[in-house]
């Protein structure tokens, strides 16, 4: 038997072509020239000089020859049996498996391939796209990473309809969709900060603590080197999406999309401290957003973000790395009838809670403002009426928000996080918002009906404000909630429902 070297083939023949591209196998003769050392590995490797007959001499590798030494054409064969993650991985190696990973060839047989194994599926807009149901590409588009994009662009397109389909079911209580917990889990969705220094350093967080409730979800960073407060230029809050590829590096691609953009130059002059215990202070940016600073000093302890689960899936996934996802505008039905039109059938879900438990979550169908009640630029709608003790209820636990970094952990007290959501008669999304809240001593005479103090919790934006007055029950040891309204812009009524109030 003859003796073979690892290609598998005898050692006195080799695979040539012939000029009209048939493989054929022809006895050859070779001899050894010189022995080279690969200086950088240390590996040995032997060279022969083959003569097929024809004049030419190859130099051919015969033993632990690296792979990027073989022709293209058999390297993009091999590639072309990998998958996605496999691809992006050899992609990093250097820049001539870079070329060969993002070739056309293999990027086009893999989104046919894909597409063949979802039939019945077609992303939207993908009639008249190159190369889908025999629509010849035009020259201009076959441009270099073409089926590349097309194959992510329909990974995407395809996880967009998934996704939303599993939205559509409304929980009948929130008026928003049950699954966005298990959407954003099922997604991977994270979120991380990047923190701009003044001298042109920048720092990013991810990995963190995440909480959700009925209809929001709180992310807490604490952990890693926090720069100085007031040397902060800018704060970027991006949600990130790591494409399911299984690559073993962490290292995977992503889409980020832009939550959140703090310019702290124009707001650390403004910024609200909304509470304090003996180890940190609390700095409210709004929307939704505290920085913990260390007291006595001027660096950061953690970070609080608060979202709403308002179209959260979508600003999480459809925006960009430097825009926030635009709200596509929805109006209510034209109504020329109703004389107070827009003024009634609102439905609120309010909820007080930490970062850890809910303090308190009401539900009030069946809310309504007079024509001739509106003052100031507001639709009152009242929910809880301080004369109607029947309505009042207790708050469960004390109002406190608490926060944990690496070493210490505390409770800043009269401090919580509000999530408010209004919805129309139709029982539509019409104004939501998630954020820090504080309690602060309402003064006044002492309530009569209550044998304890008043305070106030309150809200304010562009939209509308919220207002709760509770009593300190000094016995009992907890509040009771006693007065609950809610004021919406008249400005947002007429455009929401094309009324002239």
């Amino acid at each position: 038997m003859q003796k073979s070297d690892i290609s598998g083939f005898p050692r006195k023949y080799s695979s040539m072509c012939s000029p009209h591209g048939a493989v054929t196998s022809a006895p050859m003769r070779h001899s050894v020239t010189e022995a080279q050392i690969n200086r950088s590995g240390g590996v040995r490797r032997e060279y022969r000089s083959l003569s097929d007959g024809t004049g030419c001499a190859h130099g051919v590798p015969v033993m632990g020859a690296p792979c990027d030494q073989l022709p293209s054409e058999i390297l993009l064969k091999v590639l072309s049996y990998l998958d996605a993650a496999s691809l992006f991985c050899i992609g990093h190696v250097n820049k001539r498996f870079h070329q060969l990973a993002n070739d056309q060839s293999i990027w086009q047989k893999m989104y046919f391939s894909e597409i063949g194994k979802r039939k019945g599926w077609k992303p939207k807009g993908v009639a008249g796209v190159a190369g889908v149901a025999g629509v010849p590409a035009k020259p201009q588009d076959r441009s270099a990473r073409y089926w590349k994009r097309l194959y992510f662009k329909m990974r995407v397109g395809y996880d967009v309809d998934k996704w939303k389909k599993e939205l559509q079911a409304i929980n009948p209580y929130t008026g928003l969709p049950i699954q966005t917990e298990c959407v954003l889990r099922h997604v991977q969705v994270s979120w991380e900060l990047t923190i701009s220094e003044q001298l042109g350093r920048e720092r990013t967080f991810d990995g963190p603590r995440l909480r959700f409730f009925d209809s929001s979800v709180v992310a807490c960073w604490s952990r890693g080197s926090w720069p100085d407060y007031y040397a902060i230029s800018t704060i970027q809050l991006h949600s990130v999406k790591k494409v399911a590829l299984h690559c073993p590096s962490l290292q995977r691609p992503g889409w980020r999309s832009l939550m959140r953009n703090f310019d702290m130059e124009t707001l650390v002059e403004g910024a609200q401290i909304i509470g304090k215990d003996r180890l940190v202070k609390l700095v409210l940016l709004q929307p939704g957003f505290i920085i913990g600073i260390w007291r006595g000093q001027h660096s950061v302890a953690f970070v609080t973000a608060c979202f709403h689960f308002h179209k959260l899936v979508e600003k999480s996934l459809l925006g960009s790395s430097i825009s926030s996802y635009s709200e596509p505008v929805h109006r209510a039905p034209f109504d020329d009838v109703d004389p107070e039109y827009g003024l009634h059938g609102y439905t609120l879900h309010i909820m007080l809670h930490d970062t850890l438990n809910e303090i308190m979550s009401g539900h009030f169908p069946q809310l309504f403002c007079r024509r001739d009640q509106i003052r100031d630029g507001l639709v009152k709608l009242v929910a809880i009426s301080r004369t109607n003790s029947s309505q009042h209820m207790p708050l469960s636990g004390d109002i406190s928000l608490p926060w944990k970094c690496e070493a210490m952990e505390g409770a800043v007290e009269n401090c919580c996080l509000l999530s408010v959501t209004l919805l129309d008669e139709f029982q539509h999304p019409f104004w939501c918002v998630s954020s820090p809240v504080t309690v602060v001593h309402a003064g006044g005479p002492v309530s009569y009906d209550y044998d304890g103090e008043r305070f106030r919790i309150g809200h304010r934006d562009s939209e509308g404000q919220v207002n709760m007055e509770l009593v300190w029950m000094k016995e009992q040891k907890h509040f009771f909630l006693v007065k609950l309204t809610v004021h919406v812009a008249v400005g947002k009524v007429n455009t929401y429902f094309r009324t002239d109030y």
